[in-house]
């Protein structure tokens, strides 16, 4: 055990990702089409500042149930196919919520009164929020300009500062990301909110990190490589393998907050409204993480290995003790040249050797003095 935390914090594990690609491949494809599957039959439960319309909340009593809601609703002329009825955990006391489309004052101020005598408190003590249905849309639409703007503002920073396979990656993983982090909302029905953007945003943005990490050891190993016959399959698993542990370092850290956040915050203290947010982040971290690994960089040495530098060599991987030596042989190298730049001479150290490559005319202030002719 000691030998792998060593092995882990040196990067030299030799962990064959990319011969392994396809069981990575075929794992993230069966979570997709299950999310798919859940977002085309089941759909989101989107919130209503999304959908638009009118909610109200309530403390959950004996009288007052998601039945007896519903009641009320019927008793004031509402449909209730499309309401949305639901017990909500807070702490000690459980609230029942209710969501319906738009109603004119009158309906709604009833609605609350209903409720109100129901649930025998005071109608102050019944919440209602209302969204209008156009604002509902033009969050919609703000939320799907923002994606499409970060797609097209991190496809131009990876082509500029990599190449364009690299981008082609790093956008797969970040789709496969959302599809998945999308599906569980839909899997789970917990609802939609802006808070929940929000947190798919910034999963978008820590995924495209870990994977940005790998690129870069994956193109300066490309450098370091060029001058040998390396597959660039070699190439990907020794750079995965060298950025390892930064990468559970990363992620282990990022997750210990985030499961404190949804564990004590909302399960324990009831702060029911950072539980849309925490498990947006949760399940985020968790795919980017994963899709930095075992999608994006070996996606690209899929792509990578169809160039006519790397094809005579495709397939050819070094695996155990092979990738071992590789590895070992990249660090020695890195150190000589390290070493070597270190262990440079100053430069006043170095200027009598310049000194003596310098013409005489030039150091001699003035011109030598002409020789005395020999008297006869």
């Amino acid at each position: 055990m000691a030998g792998l935390w060593n092995r882990l914090y040196t990067g030299t594990t030799t962990v064959d990702f990319y011969g392994k690609r396809k069981v990575g491949f075929i794992f993230s494809a069966v979570l997709v089409i299950i999310t798919l599957g859940s977002l085309i039959g089941r759909g989101v439960n989107l919130g209503i500042d999304f959908t638009g319309g009118i909610a109200w909340e309530v403390k959950q009593s004996a009288e007052l149930t998601v039945d007896t809601a519903r009641e009320v609703l019927e008793a004031n002329n509402i449909e209730t196919a499309n309401a949305k009825i639901q017990t909500i955990d807070s702490g000690d006391a459980a609230r029942v919520r209710i969501q319906v489309e738009d109603q004119p004052e009158n309906v709604a101020s009833a609605v609350k009164k209903s409720l109100a005598d129901k649930a025998s408190v005071d109608v102050n003590e019944v919440s209602q929020s209302s969204v209008s249905s156009t604002w509902g849309r033009s969050i919609t639409e703000k939320a799907a300009w923002a994606l499409l703007w970060f797609f097209l503002l991190v496809t131009a920073f990876i082509v500029w500062q990599f190449e364009f396979k690299m981008a082609v990656g790093a956008l797969a993983a970040v789709v496969h990301d959302i599809i998945i982090s999308v599906g569980v909302y839909s899997l789970s029905g917990f609802e939609m909110t802006p808070a929940t953007v929000v947190a798919f945003l910034t999963i978008l943005g820590y995924s495209l990190y870990d994977t940005i990490v790998v690129f870069d050891r994956v193109r300066e190993n490309t450098e370091m490589y060029s001058g040998s016959k390396v597959s660039y399959g070699d190439i990907v698993n020794v750079s995965m393998n060298q950025v390892l542990m930064r990468s559970l370092n990363t992620s282990i850290s990022s997750l210990l907050p985030v499961v404190s956040l949804l564990v004590l915050g909302s399960f324990v203290m009831g702060a029911v409204a950072l539980q849309e947010f925490a498990i947006a982040l949760l399940v985020g971290l968790a795919t980017g993480a994963y899709s930095s690994i075992y999608i994006a960089t070996p996606l690209l040495g899929v792509l990578k290995e169809r160039e006519t530098k790397y094809a005579a060599m495709r397939g050819e991987l070094s695996r155990g003790a092979d990738m071992g030596r590789m590895i070992a042989r990249g660090m020695t190298t890195t150190t000589r040249t390290r070493s070597a730049t270190a262990s440079e001479k100053p430069a006043s150290e170095s200027t009598p050797v310049a000194e003596s490559l310098v013409d005489a005319s030039v150091i001699l202030s003035h011109p030598p003095r002409p020789r005395k002719k020999r008297q006869r």
